[in-house]
């Protein structure tokens, strides 16, 4: 179907629009990392470098990326592991409930993040009487990094079908042989977007972490909301927040990737 011209204009002006309310808020913080203004005036009355020399001196600024990496990447690899296990089983075998429980393993992601958050929170402290702790964010995250990767992998294990698996069998191959040498291979692309699409998930999560975090850790996201509105720490925050989208994006970019990539080699 061919649209009008007028209607072609439209499109595009509606989807500048909405491209310039997304974008340009994150330009005004880039710009802003570099203010020589402490109240973050506009426009800025002069550029330096000194808010990025803070920001990377920064031990609190500093202690926050740490956690927020540990906690990524631990929710991240049981995001991985528990994803293609769930992948496996739902869409290789036929049992009752099977629909059911897929639902459930995709409905983390969709449900309000307070809602989840205090869910966990609750069923942390009352249900299992286990304080709050960097072991509690990692299992939280894990919760909706699984999905990202199951949504991948069983994509790709419904596109490949059964027919190499079926002729590894036959040919005397056991279930882990058949997975390490015909599975995995096919998969490794599919893991590999799910995994770095989970990795940024959680590491700018803040709704989720609030709840399941405790006092004692801190992570980026919770860092920065707490000394937006501190005294002068304004522009070291518009620093971090860059180094936060920029962190954010690069995995987004390279799954994007290797999604497109492999639609050119189909």
């Amino acid at each position: 179907m061919r649209l009008s011209r007028p209607a072609r204009g439209l499109l595009a002006a509606i989807t500048a629009v909405v491209l310039a309310l997304i974008y340009l808020p994150l330009l005004v913080v880039f710009v802003n990392s570099f203010s020589t203004s402490q109240n973050l005036t506009w426009p800025p009355p002069g550029f330096t470098l000194e808010w990025w020399a803070k920001a990377f001196q920064s031990d609190g600024a500093l202690d926050a990326v740490l956690t927020s990496l540990q906690v990524a990447l631990a929710s991240t690899a049981v995001a991985l592991v528990l994803g293609t296990l769930i992948s496996l089983g739902l869409q290789r075998f036929e049992f009752f409930g099977r629909d059911a429980i897929s639902l459930l393993v995709i409905l983390p992601i969709a449900l309000p993040g307070i809602v989840t958050g205090i869910a966990l929170n609750n069923a942390f402290r009352t249900g299992l009487g286990v304080q709050l702790s960097i072991l509690t964010l990692i299992i939280a995250h894990a919760t909706f990094c699984i999905v990202t990767v199951f949504n991948n992998v069983i994509a790709r294990l419904r596109r490949l079908g059964t027919s190499l698996e079926d002729a590894s069998s036959d040919l005397g191959a056991g279930i882990w042989t058949t997975f390490r040498l015909v599975t995995f291979p096919q998969l490794r692309s599919a893991l590999f977007a799910g995994g770095l699409l989970a990795f940024a998930l959680s590491f700018d999560e803040i709704i989720v972490t609030t709840f399941t975090a405790g006092s004692s850790v801190k992570t980026l996201p919770l860092w920065i909301l707490d000394n937006l509105f501190r005294p002068h720490q304004a522009p070291v925050v518009n620093v971090i927040a860059v180094v936060l989208v920029l962190v954010s994006i690069i995995p987004i970019y390279f799954a994007q990737r290797i999604a497109g990539a492999e639609k050119v080699v189909r």
